[in-house]
C-alpha cells in the first residue's frame, strides 16, 4: 500500500492521531499496534566472513578429492557452492 492509502486507513482507526505528519514506516507501526499485530523480526542467517571462508576451504578440499576421483558432476557442484559462498563474503564485508 502507498503512504496515502495507509493514511486513509489510519484515519478510520480512532486510536491513531497525527496521521498526516507520519511517514510510511510510522503509519505501518501505528496501524499494527492499533490492530494488535505483532511485528516479526526476520532471522539473519548470515555468518561471519571467517566462518564462510572456512567453509570455502573445506569445499575446495572436497572439490580436489572429486577431481582426483574424476567425478565431474561433484566437481561442478562444489565449484558452484564455492562461487556462491565467495559472493556471500563480498556482500558480508
Amino acid at each position: 500500500m502507498t503512504a496515502n492509502e495507509l493514511r486513509e486507513l489510519a484515519k478510520t482507526i480512532p486510536d491513531i492521531t497525527g496521521v498526516h505528519g507520519m511517514k510510511k514506516a510510522e503509519l505501518l507501526a501505528a496501524i499494527k499496534e492499533a490492530k494488535g499485530i505483532k511485528e516479526e523480526v526476520a532471522k539473519k542467517a548470515d555468518k561471519t566472513v571467517g566462518e564462510i571462508k572456512k567453509k570455502i576451504k573445506a569445499l575446495k578440499a572436497e572439490r580436489q578429492a572429486a577431481l582426483e576421483a574424476k567425478d565431474k558432476k561433484m566437481v561442478k557442484i562444489y565449484r558452484r557452492r564455492i562461487s556462491r559462498l565467495k559472493k556471500r563474503t563480498r556482500r558480508a564485508a
